[in-house]
């Protein structure tokens, strides 16, 4: 059987580690970061993941579902809060259709787990991955602290170290290799809503909070212990900016002003917010994603995006599910499986990094829109009328598995059928106005 290395020990990374093992092969994984699950956890920027069907169907192949889920706050569609006047909740689906709100850390440490009990996988912390030979099939590291004790991991070498990856830094500097990244000009920033009494939440549990600002938003998803991850996406630069809120007093008075009812939910609103880090949020796509049968990337790696659509981790875990199957395959042409397995994975990374952007600005600007609104709705009835023929295109990526390229065509035919159709009612119920009148 082949032996693995894999760099990165986050969740794409454990979830193939854990398929390689279940499969019979060697597996070493090298992870700069210390062992999550010993509380010694740098501290970070991370958001909570929405976990879909995709994931759940990945997950399900090492038997997490059930673990998964119990750990997870079921969400079953938007509420929308505004500045002023009642709350407005935008169901998801049909009823009984959420995605599932989990902490990532969380996460992290129950695939480690699972990829531990795989059997022939071993994990190695503290440790940095800084460069690749090739030629003699390994992967260079150092511990991650001091720079030294270097060591060769041999095997075919997997990188899942994320959208900064040291071994896609590696390949960038091979000829004809394409690679692009692209920042948004919005960054975030955590807070917390902490639990009421005994531990009760304070927002609905069962929703994505969305304060859609136009230009800027915040969000609220759930977690198990009562509390809500508060997600504030605004400019770095200019009015309502990151760069003007440097005060308490400018931050007091931003929130009074844009999100008023969250402002009692957050105890120690200015200090927590100026001593919190602005992360970034970055696209990233590249090509190719293999070199031969020596090296091969996955998720964030060779795909990152932004959040805006709740398929970072989701994404992630079929590219291991796409990967495995490739090398079941054809478990002598390891070349081969490489092959297929980006030119499956490739297509659907980059319609979905797409798709994640265009959410952006629709959570951002437009889910406060009556018209959006009536879009919606028309969609609904549309797929309650015909469900096989009709999905909404959060249906097709949250609740189905259909290919990320294909449900963007249909969703683009679909918009169009829905727009035809509101317009012909919109022309009818003028007319019929224009009768009654004479």
């Amino acid at each position: 059987m082949t032996d693995f290395v894999v760099a990165g020990a986050g969740l794409g990374g454990s979830l193939m580690a854990a398929l390689l093992g279940r499969a019979g092969h060697t597996v070493e994984v090298i992870e700069r970061r210390p062992d999550p699950r010993t509380g010694s956890v740098e501290g970070g920027r991370s958001i909570n993941l929405a976990i879909s069907e995709r994931g759940l169907h990945a997950l399900s192949r090492i038997g997490l579902t059930e673990s998964i889920l119990g750990m997870a706050t079921p969400l079953h569609g938007r509420m929308i809060h505004p500045v002023e006047g009642p709350l407005a909740f935008q169901p998801y689906g049909r009823k009984g259709q959420a995605i599932n709100s989990v902490a990532r850390s969380a996460l992290n440490e129950v695939l480690l787990d699972a990829a531990e009990r795989a059997g022939n996988v071993r994990l190695r912390f503290g440790r940095r991955a800084i460069d690749l030979d090739l030629d003699a099939g390994a992967l260079l590291s150092v511990e991650a602290q001091s720079g030294q004790s270097p060591e060769r991991h041999r095997g075919v070498v997997i990188g899942a170290d994320g959208a900064f990856s040291a071994v896609r830094g590696h390949l960038q500097r091979r000829e004809r290799y394409d690679f692009s990244q692209d920042f948004l000009e919005h960054g975030y920033k955590e807070l917390s809503i902490p639990p009421g009494p005994a531990g009760s939440p304070r927002l609905e549990p069962n929703a994505l909070h969305i304060w859609p600002r136009g230009g800027f938003m915040m969000m609220a998803m759930a977690n198990v212990d009562g509390s809500f991850t508060v997600t504030l996406y605004l400019g770095f630069e200019g009015p309502d900016s990151f760069a003007e809120l440097a005060t308490p007093e400018a931050v007091e008075r931003f929130f009074q002003r844009e999100f008023p009812d969250a402002v009692p939910l957050l105890p120690g609103l200015a200090g927590a917010f100026l001593s919190n880090p602005v992360g970034s949020l970055v696209t990233i796509r590249s090509r190719p994603w293999h070199v031969d049968g020596a090296v091969v990337l996955l998720g964030d790696a060779c795909h990152a995006i932004v959040p805006f659509f709740g398929q970072g981790a989701n994404a992630a875990f079929e590219d291991c599910l796409a990967l495995e199957a490739a090398l079941s395959r054809h478990p002598s042409d390891v070349p081969r499986a490489f092959h297929e397995y980006e030119a499956e994975r490739r297509p659907n990374a980059d319609a979905i990094a797409d798709l994640a952007l265009t959410n952006f600005h629709e959570m951002r600007d437009r889910v406060a829109s009556p018209l959006f609104r009536l879009e919606k709705r028309a969609g609904v009835v549309l797929n309650r009328l015909f469900p096989r023929w009709f999905l909404p295109l959060y249906t097709m990526i949250s609740f189905t598995r259909i290919p990320y390229a294909e449900a963007r065509v249909r969703a683009r035919l679909q918009a169009r059928v829905v727009r035809g159709i509101l317009a012909v009612l919109a022309i009818a119920a003028g007319v019929a106005l224009w009768l009654l009148l004479r």
